[in-house]
């Protein structure tokens, strides 16, 4: 008897741990897509990997689907179901891509600086995602648990928590790199099999994002707010506009003059004739503001800021840079000197046309001109002799109060254009 329970016992030590349950795993993925079928596209996406270094289910950026068998075997179908959800939520919202721009942005390093991130993330999906058929996971994070208010993103969440006795039980979150952007050891990588690539994870949120909007009473808020953003993505408008000024001043031709202070090597070949070089100085910017009544006083005030960003983008150079004030008329062209020095001086209609012609009759003319302007007003018919960059104010709807049928015309082609805020 002895020898019968000793070959017992060593079997079972000896015998291999259960497999994936991949036929439940893929029960509860029709399930999440029944109950949620404007995320089928991206659910069927995913490519299911097993994991026993995974707590419960997690994705990469590639979007493959990492799931403990242990935790498959232990989780009922409409629980798993809710699951899915979460996880692909990680992917379809590009936590792993802000995760990496937080970082960048508020230097946070390490794995706790991560595990906020993932809490955070988790916070912006689980507070309207389940309902309505839809079962939430026990232990799903939701920012009410840790005294945060509903509906916000995960750059907010970010910045208002922070680790406190309440988030001992989140500890073991680990939704993989597809939540914070940080590679994990146990994920296949870049070259690994079966992962999507940039433009394919772009076409899976389209079809995700039209799914939405076709059929806006089915999705909570916070998805209709994706939809929406996927289609008109929020321009990053403060580094676009410094990037089409420093690309304007940067270009050929700016900044660009013929010297006599040094001769030109060409000179040697041409003997008896003194030959002129080509000289790069700073660039000369001039920054027309609209100041009609059509623009308000926060709108002037990041007119300024984006004065005093020009003025940096010339090296600093303020003496490089003028700034014409102009409504139906233009006001004086005044040196920069300090960005809140400047009156703002106006109120009236817009005729930027006068700001224009102020800008390019000043000595010396400039290499670049910028307006700020909310782009109701008439536009010069010919481009200027310089380049130049429009900093747009958007507005729902453009009317002349006295002329119903009046439509001003857009920004013409000759100019770089950047909507502001």
């Amino acid at each position: 008897m002895g020898t019968a329970t000793s070959s017992t016992v060593g079997s079972t030590a000896s015998a291999p741990p259960a497999p994936l349950d991949v036929e439940k795993l893929y029960a509860a993925r029709l399930y999440a897509v029944r109950v949620r079928p404007y995320l089928a596209t991206a659910l069927f996406a995913l490519h299911l990997v097993e994991s026993r270094q995974v707590p419960t289910m997690a994705v990469d950026r590639h979007w493959r689907c990492y799931a403990s068998p242990a935790f498959v075997a232990r989780t009922p179908v409409e629980h798993l179901a809710g699951v899915w959800v979460h996880e692909v939520s990680h992917l379809l919202r590009d936590h792993h891509g802000r995760g990496d721009r937080l970082a960048r942005e508020l230097g946070l390093e390490g794995p706790a600086a991560r595990l906020r991130m993932n809490i955070a993330a988790d916070c912006e999906i689980n507070d309207d995602v389940y309902g309505d058929g839809l079962a939430r996971p026990p232990g799903a994070v939701r920012p009410g648990m840790l005294l945060l208010p509903d509906g916000l993103l995960m750059e907010e969440y970010l910045r208002r928590y922070r680790f406190h006795p309440r988030s001992l039980e989140a500890a073991w979150l680990d939704c993989g790199s597809g939540a914070d952007g940080l590679d994990r050891p146990w994920e296949l990588g870049p070259d690994g099999a079966h992962g999507l690539t940039a433009q394919e994870h772009d076409a899976v949120r389209f079809r995700v994002a039209e799914g939405i909007r076709a059929r806006p009473g089915c999705a909570p808020a916070g998805w209709k707010r994706w939809a929406e953003e996927a289609f008109h993505p929020p321009q990053p408008w403060r580094q676009l506009l410094g990037a089409a000024v420093r690309s304007a001043v940067s270009g050929p031709g700016a900044g660009e003059d013929y010297s006599y202070g040094r001769p030109a090597r060409r000179s040697a070949g041409v003997p008896g004739v003194l030959l002129p070089s080509l000289r790069r100085r700073p660039p000369r910017v001039s920054v027309i503001i609209d100041t009609s009544g059509s623009v308000s006083d926060d709108e002037l005030g990041s007119a300024l800021l984006e004065v005093a960003a020009i003025g940096r983008a010339v090296g600093g150079r303020r003496d490089q840079v003028t700034v014409v004030p102009c409504d139906a008329a233009a006001q004086t062209v005044h040196q920069l000197c300090r960005a809140e020095g400047i009156p703002l001086i106006g109120g009236g209609g817009t005729d930027l046309r006068t700001g224009f012609r102020a800008a390019l009759r000043s000595h010396p003319r400039p290499d670049v001109v910028v307006v700020l302007t909310d782009g109701q007003t008439p536009w010069p018919s010919a481009a200027p002799p310089c380049r130049t960059v429009v900093g747009l104010f958007p507005r729902p709807s453009r009317y002349d109060e006295d002329q119903e049928d009046y439509r001003p015309d857009s920004p013409p082609e000759w100019a770089r254009v950047v909507t502001i805020g």
